[in-house]
């Protein structure tokens, strides 16, 4: 009896710890506001930036699910467009070694001069914080290699460099 009675509670606390991991494995990033790169990506006179919004689970299997979107409009113009978006669902994340998470997903890109491209394929690093303390970095993979404001010509992606949150918070947890 009372060898089961071990062994009913060694199996009730790897099922407990097991539990826990396995929801301690799930990351959330979530956050939303405006981001500044910090310098004058298109030469227009103006430092560059955009509004940002994010929304995404991570359950730590290499899988996600969410919503993220990059906006460049009025007042964070970029490369003389009237709006650049890049809005994308999540399929795909993981929470870094430095606390950072990255997703993947695909994207419509809407340069807001008529021209849109759907299915294109984008990541996104998420720092945790606030305003100087926040930052992510967005890479649309396989389209506009070598546009202003990209930071590792002739890899066939646009690499946006890190943007500094500005305004609002990035949550990380």
């Amino acid at each position: 009896m009372k060898r089961s009675m071990v062994l009913v509670a060694a199996t009730m606390t790897a099922l407990l710890l097991s539990a826990s991991a396995s929801a301690a494995s799930v990351t959330t990033v979530i956050g939303g506001g405006t981001g500044s790169f910090g310098a004058d990506l298109d030469g227009d006179g103006n430092v560059d930036g955009s509004q940002f919004a994010l929304a995404v689970t991570i359950p730590g299997n290499g899988d996600a699910t969410g919503r993220f979107l990059c906006l460049m409009a009025g007042r964070s113009q970029i490369l003389g467009l009237p709006v650049m978006s890049v809005q994308g669902e999540v399929t795909g994340g993981a929470f870094n070694a430095d606390g950072s998470a990255t997703f993947t997903g695909v994207s419509t890109v809407n340069l807001g001069n008529g021209q849109i491209f759907r299915g294109l394929s984008f990541s996104v690093t998420a720092w945790a914080g606030g305003p100087g303390l926040g930052m992510m970095q967005l890479s649309v993979i396989g389209a506009f290699d070598g546009v202003p404001g990209d930071t590792d010509i002739g890899n066939g992606n646009y690499d946006l460099p890190v943007e500094t949150v500005r305004s609002g918070r990035i949550v990380v947890r």
